[in-house]
């Protein structure tokens, strides 16, 4: 294999950014390409992070002979056509969360992947955060005892520069796939598929949830109380309690700049676990897995596995199911 994975970026927005400056602090990796509709957007980019080629569409990035594997940074409606435009020129992908726009999607684009024998993994970044990694195994130490709730906020108040896509049903607009999802994949991880869930949303635009309330109940009595919204300020933290402690994932839980509080009992003052965090903004850690996958010859991500990215596509889709927002894709 060779010494260096090429990379190359379909997207050129504020994620995109911000993942290929991450890019650059993993060794064996090497951004060759980037790819935009807008050619000087395109161009720009590429002068500011060093790209080698500059696409004025996504059908020459997916043909590029020089790349090896895209990270697809388009708005979540474009992510199944992109994925499968990249895969049908035997790409690795690694596509931003949400994987799809529904479990349909999102089972095809996998389905494909594994019939042309080619990488392909979801974006979630938070599931290789080294604060993420340690609360994982503070619960799976049995440091909390039996977990029997999680809760997650995650809101904030749109101004009048928030992205179309935040608010446009046509996009896939709402909280729940854009930053809800982070509160799901939470509950997920701790708690695993719930037996029953509720949810309410409500919105002053059809089909997009500005706020979203949803709660997960097990069978041994645990349960998730998880909420978003695009009309306040909340405190984006997650709390997890089990039988003989407690840990919260402070200050904006889903990024690295996260620290663990673990707590024993209510009068407990709390242990504040240090996280050494990297020099990169989260997206480093993620691009050097997928480094390490290709290198091994892998088809399939052994840390996020396409089982986990199906059951985190269909909890979103039964969630939209019960609060009553659809999409044209559905």
């Amino acid at each position: 294999m060779k010494s260096k994975i090429r990379w190359g970026i379909m997207g050129c927005g504020r994620i995109a950014q911000k993942f290929a400056a991450d890019l650059s602090l993993v060794k064996d990796a090497e951004l060759i390409a980037v790819a935009s509709r807008d050619s000087a957007k395109a161009k720009e980019f590429s002068d500011r992070f060093g790209a080698k080629h500059v696409h004025g569409n996504y059908e020459e990035l997916a043909m590029n002979p020089e790349v090896d594997v895209i990270y697809i940074a388009t708005p979540h409606s474009f992510h199944y056509e992109n994925t499968l435009l990249c895969l049908k020129h035997s790409k690795a992908v690694l596509c931003e969360k949400p994987f799809a726009i529904n479990s349909r999607q999102a089972t095809e684009m996998i389905e494909m992947a594994r019939a042309k024998g080619v990488f392909l993994m979801e974006a979630l970044w938070t599931k290789f955060l080294p604060h993420y990694q340690m609360a994982q195994e503070l619960v799976n130490d049995n440091k909390l005892g039996e977990v029997k709730s999680v809760i997650a906020n995650f809101g904030f108040r749109l101004n009048d520069q928030a992205p179309k896509r935040l608010t446009d049903p046509a996009l896939g607009g709402g909280t729940l796939l854009d930053i809800g999802i982070y509160n799901v994949f939470m509950a997920l991880s701790f708690l695993g598929k719930p037996d029953r869930i509720e949810a309410v949303m409500t919105s002053s635009i059809p089909n997009v949830d500005e706020q979203c309330s949803i709660i997960f109940r097990y069978d041994n009595g645990a349960m998730a109380q998880l909420f978003s919204t695009f009309l306040s300020n909340t405190s984006t933290e997650v709390e997890i309690h089990g039988t003989e402690a407690r840990i919260k994932l402070a200050s904006r839980f889903y990024e690295p700049s996260s620290v663990i509080e673990l707590r024993t009992n209510v009068k407990d003052k709390g242990t504040v676990v240090k996280v050494k965090k990297g020099k990169g903004m989260g997206y480093e850690y993620e691009a050097r897995h997928v480094n390490e996958c290709l290198k091994k010859g892998l088809t399939e991500s052994p840390v996020l596995t396409h089982a986990d990215t199906i059951l985190l596509m269909e909890t979103l889709d039964e969630i939209r199911r019960i609060g009553g927002i659809t999409y044209a894709a559905d």
